[in-house]
């Protein structure tokens, strides 16, 4: 079907109809913008992206306050891991105290929650950090048995959120920050946060470096903002095809290739405040998922019929902007058309999305639902160079995202656990054993193989042009 019959078969009103904005110079008097259109179908805010456009709950209200007290409680207690070196009798102690608080609580009613999205999110928030307090406070030959009064409304409330029970990427970061000082506010709302004007709510760790590895992601998500707003322009002006949309698209892909580097930039400045080895014994190991769990033990939830499967970790993979940019471009690596990551790899990026919140999930479908995929309309107009070039520097921008994402990952993750290994090896020759286990991310992945694979898939993703 042609452009023309295409737009033959619209109302003479409809919106596509209508003299053209170019995003790139804003509104113009006269014109329609359709910014804000499905954006409440999809938990998608034009000012802040995938974080909410206000900060989330801080605090549960009195019915939950036994939640909020526990959690409280382990926070300023700075329970210590399990798996710390040297850890005292006192620390024990103070764990196995909190333990048995946790133990003791009630049941706590939870229908109520259920009539509101912003509740289930902060009450999801509290129940899986508390949780993540309890089993990595255990000791490693201790069985995890995940009590009933945590268990029975952690399950409840992530099947009404249709999220696994166990801490994800939104539970730290998404839904997970506040503002330091109060925002200016215009006849339509608040501005989107400045991105130095955030900090966390709540940490496992209590310490800088954890906020500022929260922070990280949070400021490329609202910077990825404008990423978003790139595609649905771009996407407008793929329903037209024309030479004025070609040239719009063309400035459309160049410009996104330019917002992508500036998240490889702030992704990069993570080392300014978070250090590594702070990271790697201090921070990282309280994210662990059941499959990433240092002695290997199954994690119980007790008073729970069918218990649950999903329980990877945290992951930067469970970030919708990061999928978006795949399947817009058309990379290969959520949604494979053409070519490929291995089947492992494409089930992998699939399985992560099941840890984002439900609303995001259908953003993805909706978005790799697109008739006219910009990757293909490419390829049809690959006699267009600056076209060709403009798409191409984009890809080669998510490239270098997933350079820079390697390194953070040798810099925080590969090089202290060498490090670790090499004590271990010193201190007991025997543990070498340990040295030749696969490395895995927080939510269960052969790291380095992963991450590689998928940097070079997205390179090959580049067009070349027609002979």
């Amino acid at each position: 079907m042609s452009c023309q019959q295409s737009a033959d078969m619209l109302p003479p009103d409809h919106f596509l109809l209508q003299p053209r904005q170019d995003f790139l110079i804003g509104v113009q008097e006269g014109h329609i913008d359709t910014s804000t259109l499905a954006a409440h179908d999809f938990d998608v805010d034009t000012r802040t992206g995938f974080m909410p456009p206000d900060p989330p709950l801080s605090r549960l209200p009195a019915q939950w306050e036994l939640w909020e007290t526990a959690l409280d409680a382990a926070m300023q207690a700075k329970l210590q891991l399990s798996v710390k070196r040297c850890l005292t009798v006192e620390e024990k102690n103070s764990s196995e105290s909190w333990r048995e608080h946790v133990r003791k609580l009630p049941i706590l009613p939870m229908s109520e929650l259920t009539h509101s999205e912003l509740l289930l999110r902060r009450a999801h928030h509290v129940l899986t950090f508390i949780m993540h307090f309890y089993i990595y406070t255990l000791p490693l030959s201790s069985s995890v048995l995940i009590p009933e009064s945590i268990s029975v409304p952690l399950v409840a409330i992530s099947n009404h959120l249709q999220l696994p029970p166990v801490v994800t990427y939104s539970d730290n970061v998404l839904y997970n920050w506040d503002v330091i000082h109060p925002r200016a506010q215009t006849e339509l709302g608040f501005e989107a946060p400045a991105l130095d004007n955030l900090r966390s709510q709540d940490m496992f760790s209590g310490t800088i470096d954890e906020q500022e590895f929260y922070l990280a992601s949070a400021r490329i998500e609202l910077r990825g903002v404008e990423a978003l707003e790139l595609m649905r322009a771009t996407m407008d002006e793929l329903f037209v095809g024309d030479k004025i949309a070609i040239r719009r698209i063309t400035a459309y892909l160049y410009k996104l290739a330019s917002v992508v580097r500036d998240l490889t930039t702030i992704l990069l400045d993570v080392r300014e405040g978070c250090d590594p080895n702070t990271f790697y014994h201090s921070i990282r190991p309280w994210f662990r998922g059941a499959d990433s769990d240092p002695a290997h033990r199954k994690w119980v939830f007790e008073g729970v019929e069918e218990q649950p499967t999903d329980l990877s970790g945290p992951s930067a993979g469970q970030s919708a902007l990061i999928h978006a940019l795949d399947v817009f471009l058309g990379l290969d690596n959520c949604n494979v058309i053409e070519g490929g990551v291995a089947p492992d790899q494409r089930t992998l990026l699939r399985r992560m999305q099941i840890y984002m919140p439900r609303y995001h999930r259908n953003f993805l479908r909706h978005l790799s639902t697109n008739p006219r995929p910009v990757r293909t309309f490419v390829m049809q107009t690959r006699s267009d160079m600056n076209l060709l070039d403009a798409y191409n520097s984009a890809v080669q921008s998510v490239k270098e995202f997933r350079d820079a994402h390697i390194k953070i990952v040798a810099i925080y993750i590969i090089a202290p656990a060498a490090r670790e290994r090499t004590e271990l090896e010193h201190a007991d020759p025997e543990a070498k054993e340990v040295g030749k286990q696969v490395l895995k991310g927080t939510g269960g992945t052969d790291l380095v193989r992963f991450l590689k694979d998928v940097r070079d898939k997205t390179a090959e993703a580049v067009v070349e042009p027609t002979l």
